[in-house]
């Protein structure tokens, strides 16, 4: 995975949001997908959702900015940041299915933190 300041952002909150944002758009990738993304931050700036981020940084990454992926990346970012059990059965709720790899780790919050903070650089 090469990192990339909305990674930073998204999984420790460094650097913060505006910061991240005005590194991709200072780094835009040629990718047609990108464009609206772009076109949006430039909008809207930090009130974009942090879904928006996570589409961009799937299309930076070369993949679709489809629905099950910013779920499950949204997902993973809240188990990496919010480790107390109500926020991980939060985002197991909202990610459907697709944190299913990881539910058998619910019982170990740090293990299960890990996992996340893994699977998430195995997606990009």
């Amino acid at each position: 995975m090469q990192f990339h300041a909305i990674d930073g952002y998204l999984l420790d909150g460094r650097p913060s949001k505006g910061e991240a944002i005005a590194a991709a758009l200072r780094e835009r990738v040629a990718a047609q997908a990108a464009l609206p993304f772009y076109r949006a931050l430039e909008a809207v700036g930090e009130r974009a959702a942090d879904e928006a981020l996570i589409a961009l940084r799937l299309v930076i990454a070369g993949k679709p900015p489809d629905d099950d992926a910013v779920r499950r990346v949204r997902g993973l970012v809240t188990l990496v940041r919010r480790p107390e059990r109500a926020a991980q059965a939060d985002a197991f709720a909202k990610a459907g299915g697709t944190l299913s790899d990881l539910s058998g780790l619910r019982d170990d919050p740090v293990a299960l933190a890990a996992a996340a903070r893994a699977a998430y650089a195995a997606t990009f």
